[in-house]
C-alpha cells in the first residue's frame, strides 16, 4: 500500500499485528476532524489491509462500538443510520464474505473485484453502483517519448438504503481525507449514503480538474517549443504523440461518465432533493472538464499537424541544398569528364596554360552556381 493508504487507516493500523485468520472486528471510536485513525482493530486478529475503515454513522455523527462490518450493519438496521465500509483492492474470496453480508448479488459485486471497469451507473433493485475512473497527474522533469503524465485508477461506491461500501484501486483517490471532510459536517452527513456518494463524486472530478490544469501547462510547454525559432527536442513529434496518448487515456476516464451523471441527476425517485443539488454542481464541473479534454485534444492535433509541416519543410530545405551542391559537383566532373578522355585534337590541348586556364573555368563555374543557389535560397 502507498502513503495514501497508511494515511487513510492512521493510527488503526499503528503497532498491530495481524493474523491471516480470524473474524474481522474493529473498536469503533469518535473521531475528531484531524483524526482519520477513528477504528483501531479490537484484537492481534484484525483485518488485513485491504480494509481501510468502518464506521456506523447516526445523525451524520459516528458512534461507537466493538463492531466488524456485519455487526455495522445490524447496528444500523436496528437504529436510523448506516454504514460506510472503505476498502482497498479486496481479494476476491474476502469480497465475496462482504457481498453476502451486503446483499449484493454476483453481477453487481464483481464491479469491485477488477480496475478496468469503464465510468458508469448502474442500477440493481435497490442498490446504485458508481464506477468512477480516479486519475492523477504524475511530475515529470520533462517529456518525454515515455513520460507517464495521467494515472489513472478506479473507485466503486455501492450505495444502499442503510450501507454504502468504498472500494478503490490504484493509487490515485485516498478517500481519507473525503470521510474527515464530512465527519466534520454531520448535518451534510445525515443525508445518508447519497451525502458520501455526492462527496466521493465530487473529489474525484475536482480531481480532474486539477489533472486538466496540469496538463494544460504540458501542452503550452510543447507549443512554446513547436513555434519556437529551433524546435529542438522539445519539439519532437514523439514527445508530441505521447501527450496525445496520455490525454487519450485521462479522456477514456472522464468523458463517459457525463452521460450517466446527466441521467442520474434526472432520477427524482432514487436521489434526495438536497442531494441533487449538489450532483448538479459535481456535474457542472464534469462538463468544463470534458470541453477542456476535448479542447486540448483539438490543439494536439493542431501542434501535431504544425510539427509535421515543420518537418517536411526542414526535409524540403535539405533536399535543396543537397540538389544545389550536387549541381555544383556535376558541372565540374563533366569537365573533368571530357578532358580525361585523351583524345588527340582538344580545345587547348597543346597550350601551356590549358591545364590551370580550365582550373579556373571550373572553380568560376562553381562560385557562380554556389552565389545563385545563395540568392534563391537553395544553400
Amino acid at each position: 500500500m502507498g502513503a495514501d493508504d497508511e494515511q487513510d487507516r492512521g493510527a488503526a493500523d499503528a503497532g498491530t499485528p495481524r493474523s491471516q485468520t480470524g473474524p474481522v472486528r474493529w473498536v469503533v471510536t469518535p473521531m475528531s476532524v484531524g483524526d482519520e485513525a477513528g477504528v483501531a482493530p479490537a484484537s492481534p486478529s484484525a483485518a488485513g489491509d485491504w480494509v481501510v475503515d468502518c464506521a456506523v454513522y447516526v445523525d451524520g455523527r459516528r458512534t461507537g462500538g466493538r463492531l466488524d462490518y456485519a455487526e455495522a450493519l445490524d447496528v444500523a438496521r436496528r437504529g436510523d443510520g448506516f454504514v460506510w465500509l472503505g476498502l482497498h483492492e479486496p481479494p476476491s474470496a474476502n469480497f465475496a464474505r462482504v457481498a453476502a453480508v451486503f446483499g449484493l448479488d454476483e453481477l453487481t459485486a464483481e464491479h469491485a473485484l477488477s480496475p478496468d471497469h469503464r465510468p458508469a451507473i448502474e442500477r440493481s433493485e435497490e442498490v446504485v453502483v458508481i464506477v468512477l475512473r480516479t486519475t492523477r497527474y504524475v511530475e515529470h522533469p520533462q517529456l518525454t517519448e515515455t513520460s507517464e503524465v495521467v494515472e489513472t485508477g478506479a473507485v466503486v461506491v455501492f450505495i444502499g438504503p442503510q450501507f454504502v461500501i468504498t472500494v478503490r484501486h490504484g493509487a490515485p483517490g485516498a478517500l481519507g481525507p473525503v470521510r474527515a471532510d464530512l465527519e466534520a459536517r454531520p448535518q451534510h452527513l445525515a443525508l445518508g449514503p447519497w451525502a458520501v456518494a455526492n462527496a466521493v463524486c465530487d473529489r474525484v472530478v475536482d480531481s480532474y480538474m486539477a489533472v486538466a490544469a496540469a496538463v494544460e501547462t504540458d501542452i503550452d510547454a510543447v507549443e512554446e517549443h513547436v513555434f519556437a525559432r529551433h524546435a529542438g527536442a522539445g519539439g519532437r513529434v514523439s514527445h508530441i504523440y505521447q501527450l496525445k496518448r496520455e490525454l487519450m487515456e485521462f479522456k477514456r476516464a472522464v468523458a463517459p461518465l457525463q452521460r450517466h451523471f446527466a441521467a442520474l441527476i434526472e432520477d427524482r425517485k432514487l436521489l434526495p432533493n438536497e442531494i441533487r443539488r449538489y450532483l448538479r454542481d459535481v456535474n457542472s464541473n464534469l462538463l468544463r472538464t470534458v470541453e477542456r479534454i476535448v479542447a486540448f485534444d483539438d490543439l494536439l492535433n493542431s501542434i501535431l499537424q504544425a510539427r509535421l509541416a515543420q518537418v517536411t519543410v526542414e526535409q524540403n530545405n535539405d533536399m535543396r541544398k543537397i540538389a544545389g551542391w550536387a549541381a555544383i559537383f556535376a558541372v565540374q566532373t563533366f569537365i573533368a569528364g571530357i578532358y580525361g578522355m585523351n583524345f588527340t585534337f582538344m580545345p587547348e590541348l597543346g597550350w601551356r596554360y590549358g591545364y590551370p586556364g580550365v582550373l579556373l573555368v571550373m572553380l568560376v563555374t562553381a562560385v557562380v552556381m554556389y552565389r545563385g543557389f545563395r540568392r534563391n535560397k537553395w544553400l
